[in-house]
């Protein structure tokens, strides 16, 4: 059933086109990849649809009642709220009524005996039963936890970017939405909170329309790719291999009709040289056939033109990392580290975010000093970094002048010389483009334009810090040949499952403590040697625990001694009372069951009643299980 047409879009800023006259429709069980090159207008489309932003032509419609969630790349966010008021922010039914019911239980926290608000939390107990508000707020609890926030108390003005985009996330996946609208969720995620959201969205109902850069996620969740291409959209049935390989085929089918009219264009051009004189009508028709053939003309250049790049050469003494620790306060992230750089290495990092990955290049780098032991780099060594943090530019430069500050031109193998110009194009920077200034650039764009600058560099070192955060799909697969056949040493710190299998033949695995394992082979060769490796990280270890904690309590564990809060209480009064009900429902449901004859149409009815009894009897038996042990707690804490 469609759920949303898009009919005849188009939107401009300014001289450039973003998209242009494009139609099409979502169905309420398809999950679509939205891709293009930065700056073709991917989060601008998505924004039209959802009404922030307005079109120049054309209309967007959504069926009656359809619930459409947005995630943002840039959430806006209250810095007073705390994790839990900012989940609950929707306007639905759902969320002002567990916005109330929180806030009741913090009042009665404080005012135990106040009739008043006992009386308005029974009544918000009834009403939580009717909407299944219940599970929505204990979903919302467990998301969280799943995506690494766990003190749900916390103001969102002292989180992290990165830990405001996960609560922004676990937002947008809790509200009730027939179409939910994703820009860039893989973001500021590592990879294990990658493959959880994978399953998440396969086993969400509904329709699902995402940006994002991640070839492993876009292959395993859509069934659908549209593709922003110069102003047009371009829709594949299938997932991102289906799209390659289509795509492949359009570009072919393009390219014959292309030579095909190069042929007529060359035999009419003769015709007219030889004097062609428009004196009757099919002489007039074919001269003007001529003319709509000249402005037909296609550009065939490929724009990601093979790239062989010459680096400076590379001395034996590469990079020394010997018995290398550091730690910041408390918190050790290397300890007792060695390695020496190899020529032609191609080192992926990977680890939890903030396990200090980024750190070890910032030593080699020499932004940072070890506290102890030593990296000696070697006399030949140019190391060219990309890092994810302090992108400083001067955005009153053109495109161009910004390139050309590092270098006119560079060296390719055979000594052909690159022009800056030339580069550019290669990666995606029309001559046109070329002399845009860099305030007019999307935020995309920009990155792109940074990672150039540092290859224009001509090193034959590169640390790449999360190349592929807010890179596309096109430049990530520039970058790659770029890779492929640059002469030096390649490590990267990155999330991306792909990225890691197409240019990684050795890894640095981050396990926490200071502790790093390293491993020869690819990502996946590596998962599939490790399937659990991960869990074997102390730190890991911990967080998994206090996720099973909070997942039956769904309350925020306290350091003081185990007590009941308001609502505990009531719960474990009541708790035996509502599964003994729901086990005398199963019973009866199981009894029209066996009196239901030939009535498909009854028996399916009450198969599927007795399935959702069924879940929420194991939800309070999860329950009953955390309330009995934290009655033990409590009794064990006063005898002590």
């Amino acid at each position: 059933m469609n759920i949303l047409s898009a009919e005849n879009l188009s939107k401009s800023y300014s001289e450039k086109t973003l998209f242009e006259n494009i139609t099409f429709g979502i169905d309420d069980n398809e999950k679509i990849g939205l891709i293009g090159v930065n700056g073709t207008g991917k989060s601008t489309l998505l924004k039209t649809l959802v009404g922030i932003e307005s079109l120049d032509e054309g209309k967007v419609v959504t069926g009656r009642d359809v619930k459409i969630q947005y995630l943002s790349q840039n959430p806006d966010f209250d810095s007073e709220s705390t994790v839990l008021e900012q989940i609950f922010k929707g306007d639905s039914k759902e969320m002002k009524l567990i916005r109330e019911y929180e806030l009741i239980i913090q009042k009665l926290e404080k005012e135990y005996d106040n009739v008043k608000l006992q009386d308005r939390l029974t009544k918000l107990n009834s009403d939580m039963d009717s909407f299944d508000a219940w599970k929505m707020e204990s979903e919302a609890k467990s998301i969280l936890t799943k995506l690494g926030i766990r003190d749900f108390e916390s103001k969102m003005g002292i989180l992290s970017g990165g830990q405001r985009k996960r609560v922004a996330l676990a937002a947008a996946l809790i509200q009730p939405s027939d179409l939910l609208i994703l820009d860039e969720p893989t973001n500021h995620i590592d990879d294990t909170l990658i493959e959880w959201l994978e399953d998440y969205l396969n086993n969400r109902k509904g329709a699902l329309l995402m940006i994002t850069h991640d070839r492993y996620f876009l292959d395993r969740v859509t069934n659908r790719i549209l593709e922003l291409d110069q102003g047009g959209l371009y829709s594949y049935i299938g997932n991102y291999s289906l799209y390659l390989e289509k795509k492949a085929e359009r570009e072919q089918e393009v390219i014959n009709k292309e030579l095909k009219r190069r042929n007529i264009f060359r035999n009419e051009l003769e015709w007219i040289r030889r004097g062609a004189r428009a004196r009757s009508t099919k002489q007039k028709a074919r001269i003007d056939r001529f003319e709509q053939l000249k402005e037909q003309k296609v550009d065939l250049r490929q724009q990601n033109m093979d790239i062989t790049v010459g680096s400076r050469r590379l001395g034996k003494k590469i990079i020394d990392i010997h018995n290398v620790s550091k730690s910041f306060g408390s918190n050790t992230v290397l300890k007792d580290f060695d390695y020496t750089v190899l020529r032609d290495d191609r080192v992926g990092i990977i680890g939890a975010n903030g396990i200090g990955k980024s750190t070890l290049l910032n030593m080699i780098d020499g932004r940072l000093t070890p506290d102890n032991g030593s990296i000696d780099i070697g006399e030949t060594v140019v190391i060219g970094y990309y890092s994810q943090e302090n992108l400083e530019m001067d955005e009153s430069l053109k495109v161009i002048e910004y390139i050309k500050e590092v270098a006119e031109y560079i060296t390719a193998g055979d000594n052909y010389k690159i022009t800056a110009s030339q580069m550019l194009e290669r990666f995606l920077f029309t001559k046109e483009m070329q002399y845009t200034f860099i305030n007019r650039l999307s935020g995309g764009e920009k990155r792109r334009l940074y990672l150039l600058r540092v290859l224009m560099q001509n090193p034959n070192v590169l640390l790449l810090d999360e190349p592929t955060n807010d890179l596309d799909v096109q430049t990530l697969t520039i970058l790659e040949e770029y890779i492929e056949n640059f002469k030096g040493v390649v490590i990267t710190v990155s999330h991306d499952r792909y990225f890691l299998d197409k240019i990684c033949d050795k890894l640095f695995v981050f396990m926490g403590n200071g502790e790093v394992k390293q491993f020869t082979g690819n990502y996946t060769n590596y998962i599939k040697i490790n399937t659990n490796v991960m869990d074997s990280n102390e730190e890991n270890v911990k967080v998994n625990n206090t996720e099973k904690e909070n997942t039956k309590s769904n309350y925020k564990q306290r350091e003081r001694a185990p007590k009941f809060s308001y609502k505990e209480k009531i719960e474990y009064e009541e708790i035996d009372g509502k599964i003994e009900k729901v086990e005398d429902k199963i019973s009866k449901v199981e009894e029209e069951i066996g009196k239901g004859g030939s009535d498909f149409v009854r028996l399916q009815e009450l198969t599927e009643e007795k399935e959702k009894l069924e879940s929420k009897l194991m939800e309070l038996m999860d329950r009953w299980e955390y309330l009995n042990e934290l009655a033990e707690r409590i009794m064990s804490s006063n005898r002590i």
